[in-house]
Parts: structure tokens; sequence; C-alpha cells
């Protein structure tokens, strides 16, 4: 097959995130634009604070080692953004939708995730309405850092347990993916607790919307991260290789 090269990448990213991107709509949101306490706000903003500081010294230490990580760091960005925008509208304040940031997360572990993330959902709160900049750091937070964490410990149990490492992604991916909304649903709970059952109340009722939607979603995620994998694999062998992702010949 022929070598991964820079403008295929740049030309497929593109395309794929102006097809699936534009026509959403623009009242579908991670948590939405001034939805949170201003007090939650700016402590999941420091929360996240850390992760995005090792996450912008971890690129630049990668991208010193080996340039060429360039691109794959931009299609691991464009994946999170695309799949990332499409959204099923789930309950007041907030929408199901995939993350994308399994794949990232599997490569380049989840403090570069981080700041992927953070970039994806600056992107999504000024041009489509989705989530907000007020809502930033608790949308990073969940989606951005505890997800891809969660996904990495997976990825590295299913190995250590010597599973296939394309079923390894898929679990990790797809559980990712769900324990970023149970996340959400704390966040959510936290700032609204329920008057007849307090915070675990509400985290409760925040599941139960989300549920129906999310978990069709989750399974279709992991499964396009195996699908993206496989492509990797065969037109970006020497990246995957220089991550230690596969082994080399």
């Amino acid at each position: 097959m022929k070598r991964f090269t820079k403008k295929k990448a740049v030309m497929l990213s593109v395309a794929t995130a102006m097809f699936f991107a534009f026509p959403q709509a623009v009242d579908a949101m991670h948590i939405m634009e001034g939805y949170l306490p201003l007090v939650h706000s700016i402590a999941w903003s420091a929360v996240s604070l850390p992760f995005l500081a090792a996450g912008i010294f971890g690129i630049r230490k990668t991208l010193q080692n080996n340039k060429r990580l360039l691109i794959l760091l931009a299609m691991s960005g464009a994946f999170i953004f695309v799949i990332s925008s499409l959204k099923i509208p789930s309950v007041t304040g907030s929408c199901s939708h995939m993350t994308g940031t399994a794949l990232s997360a599997v490569l380049f572990g989840p403090t570069i995730t981080s700041v992927l993330g953070m970039v994806v959902l600056v992107f999504q709160a000024v041009l489509l309405a989705h989530g907000g900049l007020t809502t930033l750091g608790a949308n990073v937070f969940s989606m951005a850092i505890v997800g891809p964490v969660f996904v990495l410990l997976l990825y590295r149990l299913g190995k250590k347990l010597k599973m296939n490492k394309k079923a390894s992604i898929f679990v990790a991916a797809t559980l990712g993916d769900l324990f970023t909304y149970f996340i959400a649903s704390i966040q959510l709970g936290v700032a609204y607790p329920s008057e007849s059952g307090g915070i675990m109340a509400s985290v409760a009722k925040f599941l139960g919307v989300f549920a129906p939607t999310q978990l069709p979603l989750a399974v279709v995620e992991g499964i396009l991260t195996v699908v993206v994998v496989m492509g990797l694999e065969s037109f970006a062998r020497p990246e995957l290789e220089t991550l230690a992702f596969i082994e080399k010949h």
C-alpha cells in the first residue's frame, strides 16, 4: 500500500470534518454556556489546568523527538472534533454524543489528549454553539481528562490480560465513552442536586436520561476507533512504531 502522506491526511481530515460538522443544529451542546454556577466553572477549570500544562509539555517533547508525529497528532484531534460534533439531544443543559478521545489516549496518553480535547471544545463552543467557554473546564475534565485516563487504564489492563489488541481498544473506547458521561452526570448532579434525594438522586436522574442514547453511541464509538486504528496500522506504521504502539519488524 502507498505510504501515509501529509497531503492525504490533511485532505481526509478537512473533508470529513466539513461533511459532519456543518449540518449540526446549533442548539446542541456538551454542558452548555452559562449552565453551571460560576464557582463550579472556576473549580473545574482549576482542576483541569495541571493536566493541560502537562499535555503541552508532552506535545513539545513528542514533536521534538519526531516531527512526523505531528500529522498523527492532528488526525487524532480531527477525529475528536468530527465524532464529538455528532450529537443527540438528551436532557436540559446537555446532550449525548461520542467523545472521540480514545484514539488519542491509546496513542499519545491522557495529558496530550486533554490539550487536543480542549482545542476541539473551544472550536465547538465558538463555531458550533456546542458547549461553552464558561463551562469549558467542566467539559474538558469529563471528556478530555477523566475519559482518556479511564480508556488508557482499560487498554493497559487488556494488554496485561493478553487480550486481542482490537478487542482491548473496542472495550476501552466503549467504556471510556460511558465513563465520560458518568462524570458529566456527577458534575450536573453536584451543580443541581435534587430537592428530594440530593446529589445522588440528581446524578441517577441524569444517568437515566443519558443511558438510552449514550449506550448505542458508545458501541459505535468503540467500532469506529478500532476501524481507524486498523487503517493507521496500514498507512502510518512507522509512526505507530515510533510511539511503541506496534512492534517494529
